[in-house]
Protein backbone atom coordinates (compact mmCIF):
# COMPACT_ATOMS: atom_id res chain seq x y z
CA UNK A 1 0.00 0.00 0.00
CA UNK A 2 1.46 3.38 -0.98
CA UNK A 3 2.04 6.31 1.34
CA UNK A 4 -0.97 8.33 0.22
CA UNK A 5 -3.36 5.45 0.71
CA UNK A 6 -1.99 4.60 4.17
CA UNK A 7 -2.56 8.16 5.36
CA UNK A 8 -5.95 8.58 3.68
CA UNK A 9 -7.29 5.57 5.55
CA UNK A 10 -6.36 7.07 8.93
CA UNK A 11 -7.07 10.79 8.57
CA UNK A 12 -10.23 12.81 8.48
CA UNK A 13 -10.75 15.14 5.53
CA UNK A 14 -9.74 18.18 7.59
CA UNK A 15 -6.61 16.40 8.84
CA UNK A 16 -5.67 15.42 5.31
CA UNK A 17 -6.11 18.96 4.02
CA UNK A 18 -3.47 20.15 6.49
CA UNK A 19 -1.07 17.41 5.37
CA UNK A 20 -1.74 18.17 1.69
CA UNK A 21 -0.54 21.74 2.26
CA UNK A 22 2.99 20.56 3.09
CA UNK A 23 4.25 20.76 -0.47
CA UNK A 24 7.84 22.00 0.09
CA UNK A 25 10.62 21.29 2.60
CA UNK A 26 10.20 24.82 3.98
CA UNK A 27 6.49 24.24 4.62
CA UNK A 28 7.27 20.96 6.35
CA UNK A 29 9.74 22.82 8.56
CA UNK A 30 7.17 25.51 9.34
CA UNK A 31 4.71 22.81 10.42
CA UNK A 32 7.32 21.25 12.73
CA UNK A 33 8.10 24.67 14.18
CA UNK A 34 4.44 25.09 15.10
CA UNK A 35 4.41 21.91 17.21
CA UNK A 36 4.93 21.70 20.95
CA UNK A 37 8.33 20.28 21.84
CA UNK A 38 7.99 16.85 23.47
CA UNK A 39 9.72 16.47 26.82
CA UNK A 40 9.12 12.72 27.16
CA UNK A 41 11.02 9.69 25.92
CA UNK A 42 8.07 8.34 23.95
CA UNK A 43 8.40 7.88 20.17
CA UNK A 44 5.52 9.07 17.99
CA UNK A 45 4.96 7.89 14.43
CA UNK A 46 4.25 10.53 11.75
CA UNK A 47 0.50 9.92 11.94
CA UNK A 48 0.51 10.48 15.70
CA UNK A 49 2.67 13.62 15.38
CA UNK A 50 0.16 15.00 12.89
CA UNK A 51 -2.75 14.35 15.23
CA UNK A 52 -1.23 15.26 18.59
CA UNK A 53 0.87 18.23 17.42
CA UNK A 54 3.78 17.20 19.66
CA UNK A 55 7.26 16.05 18.68
CA UNK A 56 10.92 15.94 19.72
CA UNK A 57 13.80 15.64 17.27
CA UNK A 58 13.31 11.92 16.61
CA UNK A 59 9.57 12.20 16.02
CA UNK A 60 10.11 15.33 13.95
CA UNK A 61 12.74 13.76 11.71
CA UNK A 62 10.53 10.78 10.90
CA UNK A 63 7.53 13.00 10.30
CA UNK A 64 9.61 15.18 7.99
CA UNK A 65 10.98 12.11 6.17
CA UNK A 66 7.41 10.92 5.57
CA UNK A 67 6.31 14.34 4.31
CA UNK A 68 9.39 14.70 2.10
CA UNK A 69 8.58 11.30 0.67
CA UNK A 70 5.11 12.51 -0.17
CA UNK A 71 6.57 15.23 -2.42
CA UNK A 72 8.99 12.92 -4.18
CA UNK A 73 12.08 12.53 -1.98
CA UNK A 74 13.31 9.25 -0.49
CA UNK A 75 12.65 8.98 3.28
CA UNK A 76 16.17 9.61 4.60
CA UNK A 77 17.23 10.36 8.15
CA UNK A 78 20.60 11.05 9.76
CA UNK A 79 21.68 11.10 13.40
CA UNK A 80 24.17 13.73 14.54
CA UNK A 81 26.32 12.37 17.34
CA UNK A 82 27.63 14.40 20.29
CA UNK A 83 30.11 13.65 23.04
CA UNK A 84 28.86 12.21 26.33
CA UNK A 85 27.80 15.64 27.59
CA UNK A 86 24.97 16.25 25.16
CA UNK A 87 21.99 14.65 23.44
CA UNK A 88 21.97 13.40 19.87
CA UNK A 89 19.91 15.04 17.14
CA UNK A 90 18.08 13.64 14.12
CA UNK A 91 17.43 15.24 10.76
CA UNK A 92 15.41 14.36 7.67
CA UNK A 93 17.48 14.84 4.52
CA UNK A 94 16.58 15.82 0.98
CA UNK A 95 18.45 16.69 -2.21
CA UNK A 96 17.79 19.28 -4.88
CA UNK A 97 20.02 19.76 -7.90
CA UNK A 98 22.59 17.38 -6.38
CA UNK A 99 22.84 19.40 -3.16
CA UNK A 100 21.77 18.38 0.33
CA UNK A 101 19.32 20.12 2.65
CA UNK A 102 17.63 19.13 5.92
CA UNK A 103 14.48 19.50 8.00
CA UNK A 104 14.47 19.06 11.77
CA UNK A 105 12.57 19.61 14.99
CA UNK A 106 14.69 21.07 17.76
CA UNK A 107 14.60 23.01 21.00
CA UNK A 108 17.58 24.97 19.63
CA UNK A 109 17.11 27.62 16.95
CA UNK A 110 20.15 26.58 14.93
CA UNK A 111 19.46 22.85 14.67
CA UNK A 112 16.51 22.96 12.30
CA UNK A 113 16.19 23.75 8.57
CA UNK A 114 18.99 23.88 6.02
CA UNK A 115 18.57 24.97 2.42
CA UNK A 116 19.74 22.45 -0.21
CA UNK A 117 23.05 24.18 -0.91
CA UNK A 118 25.53 21.67 0.56
CA UNK A 119 27.62 19.53 -1.78
CA UNK A 120 28.00 16.57 0.60
CA UNK A 121 26.42 15.12 3.71
CA UNK A 122 29.53 16.02 5.70
CA UNK A 123 29.34 19.62 4.53
CA UNK A 124 25.69 19.74 5.59
CA UNK A 125 26.43 18.27 9.02
CA UNK A 126 29.30 20.67 9.64
CA UNK A 127 26.95 23.61 9.01
CA UNK A 128 25.42 22.68 12.37
CA UNK A 129 28.71 22.57 14.27
CA UNK A 130 28.70 26.01 15.92
CA UNK A 131 25.04 25.65 16.89
CA UNK A 132 25.43 22.16 18.36
CA UNK A 133 26.18 22.97 21.99
CA UNK A 134 25.06 22.06 25.49
CA UNK A 135 23.88 24.21 28.38
CA UNK A 136 27.48 24.66 29.52
CA UNK A 137 28.29 26.34 26.20
CA UNK A 138 30.46 23.43 25.04
CA UNK A 139 30.51 22.61 21.32
CA UNK A 140 29.62 18.94 21.39
CA UNK A 141 29.15 17.61 17.85
CA UNK A 142 31.57 14.75 17.18
CA UNK A 143 30.13 12.72 14.30
CA UNK A 144 27.13 11.48 12.38
CA UNK A 145 25.62 8.35 10.89
CA UNK A 146 25.46 7.82 7.16
CA UNK A 147 21.92 8.47 5.84
CA UNK A 148 19.38 5.75 6.60
CA UNK A 149 16.58 5.08 4.10
CA UNK A 150 13.37 4.19 5.91
CA UNK A 151 11.79 2.41 2.95
CA UNK A 152 12.70 -1.10 4.28
CA UNK A 153 10.55 -0.34 7.32
CA UNK A 154 7.44 0.17 5.20
CA UNK A 155 6.36 -3.39 5.83
CA UNK A 156 6.17 -2.59 9.54
CA UNK A 157 4.01 0.51 9.04
CA UNK A 158 6.43 3.07 10.49
CA UNK A 159 4.38 6.01 9.19
CA UNK A 160 1.21 4.98 11.06
CA UNK A 161 2.45 2.87 14.00
CA UNK A 162 4.71 3.68 16.95
CA UNK A 163 6.27 0.24 17.43
CA UNK A 164 8.61 0.26 14.39
CA UNK A 165 10.23 3.48 15.59
CA UNK A 166 12.18 1.56 18.24
CA UNK A 167 13.49 -0.79 15.55
CA UNK A 168 14.56 2.21 13.51
CA UNK A 169 16.43 3.56 16.54
CA UNK A 170 18.19 0.21 16.92
CA UNK A 171 19.12 0.25 13.23
CA UNK A 172 20.60 3.73 13.63
CA UNK A 173 22.74 2.42 16.49
CA UNK A 174 24.22 -0.13 14.05
CA UNK A 175 24.64 2.30 11.14
CA UNK A 176 28.14 3.33 10.11
CA UNK A 177 29.40 6.44 11.86
CA UNK A 178 31.61 9.21 10.56
CA UNK A 179 33.87 11.16 12.93
CA UNK A 180 34.18 14.90 12.22
CA UNK A 181 36.84 15.97 14.76
CA UNK A 182 40.25 14.65 15.70
CA UNK A 183 41.25 14.45 19.40
CA UNK A 184 43.56 17.44 18.83
CA UNK A 185 40.66 19.48 17.43
CA UNK A 186 38.51 18.58 20.43
CA UNK A 187 41.20 19.73 22.87
CA UNK A 188 41.41 23.08 21.10
CA UNK A 189 37.69 23.92 21.12
CA UNK A 190 36.56 27.16 22.75
CA UNK A 191 33.28 27.74 24.54
CA UNK A 192 30.42 29.27 22.60
CA UNK A 193 30.20 33.05 22.85
CA UNK A 194 27.34 34.41 25.04
CA UNK A 195 25.38 36.11 22.24
CA UNK A 196 25.26 32.98 20.08
CA UNK A 197 24.39 30.91 23.17
CA UNK A 198 21.43 33.13 24.03
CA UNK A 199 20.22 33.38 20.45
CA UNK A 200 20.27 29.60 20.00
CA UNK A 201 18.01 29.10 23.01
CA UNK A 202 15.42 31.68 22.02
CA UNK A 203 11.97 30.17 22.59
CA UNK A 204 13.35 26.91 24.01
CA UNK A 205 11.26 24.81 26.37
CA UNK A 206 13.58 24.44 29.36
CA UNK A 207 11.93 21.18 30.45
CA UNK A 208 13.04 19.57 27.20
CA UNK A 209 16.72 20.56 27.43
CA UNK A 210 19.49 18.03 28.07
CA UNK A 211 21.42 18.96 31.20
CA UNK A 212 25.01 17.68 31.40
CA UNK A 213 26.58 16.85 34.72
CA UNK A 214 28.63 19.67 36.20
CA UNK A 215 32.36 19.25 35.82
CA UNK A 216 34.33 19.02 39.08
Amino acid sequence: MNFERQIELHLSKSEYRILAHLTTPAKIQAFLDSLEYSKGEIYRCPLRVHRERVAHCYDGALFAAAMLRRIGHPPLILEMLPNSRDDDHLLALFKKDLHWGAVGKSNFVGLRFREPVYRSVRELVMSYFEQFYNLEGEKTLRGYTVPLNLRPFDRYGWMIRDEPLYWIAEKLDRTRRVRVLTPKMVRGLSLLDPRTYQAGLMGADEKGLFRPARKD
